[in-house]
């Protein structure tokens, strides 16, 4: 993602928080699964909204593939209910010791996004799992 322009950056910034408002997640929920300081407010979240690309650091680029890879993997899962993505995200799943998807990303941050990601996409999963 760091040679995307700056035009293109602020597209997938929009993408993403329009993701993140899909499922519904508060202000605080946001900025953990984003990885931004917690200092963050709602203000700086409306931002990304509109007019402002998220910072290019390294862990957030990360982050925002692990966004993009899980909505999309919810997308085709549920093509026909659009609300199925957040009730997925918080319903307890026996494959993660009956925690919710969205309690996993928020409680191990990259390393949860990357579990749910695993969970739903089993290309993805896959092809991670030779990259070890």
């Amino acid at each position: 993602m760091n040679n995307y322009t700056d035009e293109e950056f602020l597209y997938i910034t929009k993408t993403v928080m329009n993701v993140l408002d899909s499922w519904n997640l508060s202000t605080e929920e946001t900025v953990n699964v984003l990885g931004l300081s917690s200092q963050t407010r709602k203000r700086q979240l409306d931002k990304y909204r509109t007019l402002k690309a998220f910072p290019k650091d390294d862990l957030i680029i990360k982050r925002l593939s692990h966004i993009v890879g899980i909505s999309d993997a919810l997308r085709t899962t549920f093509p026909r209910n659009k609300n199925m993505a957040e009730k997925w995200l918080r319903t307890q799943h026996r494959r993660f010791s009956n925690e919710t998807p969205l309690k996993i990303i928020l409680e191990e941050g990259l390393e949860g996004l990357c579990k749910v990601r695993s969970e739903l996409d089993v290309t993805f999963a896959w092809n991670a799992s030779r990259e070890n």
